[in-house]
């Protein structure tokens, strides 16, 4: 009797209410980072409350549509993995320039329609280039990160940057209670709660925070229940050769960080990325890219807030990501309940982000475990790599003194650890020389070294 076989943990469909509960717990971990690039860019360049509602609810909208491109993928597009997408803020800083001094939106949204069809024809290249990204690199960019991403939830933890009440007790005491009842939940609940732990850590939290005043429904009255995105509604796009090439130094900055989130997730699901797969990941960030400039929003990418998600609840379905791509769909088309879920304090989301982002961390610390270091050299490779990528995270202001393509690559910890760690890699053990270090490091195709 014929025996079918058996389905990888990637492609399992669970039931509706777990793809429900799932789904909504990976939105409710990107949501304050996908609402933010609108905010910041539509915030500098003065635009109305109604404009920046509309570019929240079109990103929202595109989020959800580039998730599910990425998550379920059509022909060689998507790299079929549980990768949420959302606006990459390496862009931030070049489109803020671009929209107050070198022609608004309409020229913002050209160089990000260039950008994306860049990241479409570049994509093959990069696929061969992963014979570059061994253990020993993988596990120094998960690293970096993982680490990079804390700051983000200590400032939530802290009550968000900006707000007045920056840094009260009261808020870290919030964060600190929704951090104590994720872990409970992890710890002592049933194993399908222990899977929803953030969920029910930030459902709890909110419950708390509603009755103390952390938070204000007042947006939710005034937002509408429907809003639909229509293309170029800002006019169309004009075309400016030095946004195209800030926008494009931006696209080589994504698709490095992107591949590392890729590799991430690929060794926490048990499926490793594969240059063809790598190459249809990085197309469908373009074909997004490109959806992004023609409705109104801004370049995507895969966001590693919910990387640690997947590592932390062991879920590795796809399709709970697809699930939650459409309901990112729903709230783009309903600002309404957006506003409801934008209603949620950032106490509750730091103290979440806390343990997500830790994850990641720990998942690099776990891949460099199966690394050769009785060599210094991949023990340098790790350090100066970590080093250079966390600079900007600790001293923010560092390159501003540097040219803006400069800053642009380097003012990213994540992609400005993971050139170091490339270039390292290569340095210490693919020239040659002197005996290089043990094979951990070395090898290409991620055949050992505990890969």
């Amino acid at each position: 009797m014929a025996t079918t076989a058996p389905v990888h943990p990637v492609d399992e469909v669970p039931p509706v209410r777990h793809l429900a509960a799932f789904g909504l717990q990976h939105v409710l971990a990107m949501y304050a980072g996908a609402v933010a690039v609108p905010l910041i860019v539509g915030g500098a360049m003065r635009l109305s409350p109604a404009d920046l509602a509309y570019l929240i609810t079109a990103d929202l909208l595109v989020c959800g549509i580039a998730t599910l491109i990425q998550c379920v993928g059509f022909w060689r597009f998507g790299v079929r993995l549980p990768i949420m997408q959302g606006c990459t803020f390496a862009a931030v800083s070049p489109m803020v320039l671009i929209g107050t001094t070198g022609g608004g939106l309409p020229a913002i949204y050209g160089s990000v329609i260039v950008a994306g069809l860049a990241i479409v024809l570049l994509a093959p290249v990069f696929g061969r280039l992963l014979r570059f990204f061994p253990p020993l690199v993988t596990g120094t960019v998960i690293l970096i990160i993982g680490v990079s991403l804390l700051p983000v939830a200590g400032n939530w933890a802290a009550g968000g940057v900006g707000s007045k009440d920056f840094g009260e007790p009261k808020n870290l005491v919030l964060a600190g209670f929704v951090l104590a009842v994720v872990l409970g939940v992890q710890r002592f609940a049933p194993a399908f709660l222990g899977r929803i732990a953030v969920l029910v850590g930030i459902a709890v939290g909110l419950a708390v925070a509603v009755p103390f005043g952390f938070t204000d429904f007042g947006g939710v009255g005034e937002a509408d229940w429907i809003g639909i995105s229509t293309p170029f509604h800002f006019g169309a796009p004009s075309f400016h050769a030095s946004a195209i090439v800030s926008m494009l130094a931006v696209a080589l900055v994504t698709m490095t960080e992107t591949t590392g989130d890729f590799i991430a997730v690929g060794e926490m699901t048990g499926r490793p990325i594969e240059p063809r797969t790598l190459a249809d990941g990085l197309r469908a960030d373009g074909l997004s890219t490109v959806l992004g400039g023609v409705f109104n929003t801004f370049p995507y990418t895969a966001f590693a807030q919910n990387v640690g998600l997947v590592g932390m609840t062991r879920v590795r379905s796809r399709w709970v990501v697809a699930a939650a791509g459409g309901i990112l769909v729903v709230l783009g088309l309903l600002p309404k309940l957006g506003a409801v879920v934008a209603a949620i304090p950032a106490p509750v989301l730091g103290g979440a982000g806390l343990v997500m982002f830790g994850t990641v961390a720990a998942s690099g610390v776990r891949t460099l475990a199966g690394v050769d270091f009785n060599s210094n050299n991949n023990l340098t490779v790790v350090a100066v790599s970590v080093a250079i990528g966390m600079l900007p995270v600790g001293v923010p202001t560092v390159y501003e003194k540097f040219p803006d393509w400069f800053q642009t690559v380097m003012n990213s910890g994540i992609s400005a650890g993971c050139l170091t760690a490339i270039v390292l890699n290569l340095l210490f053990n693919h020239l040659p020389g002197r005996a290089s270090s043990a094979e951990a490091g070395t090898e290409p195709e991620g055949a050992s070294a505990g890969a």
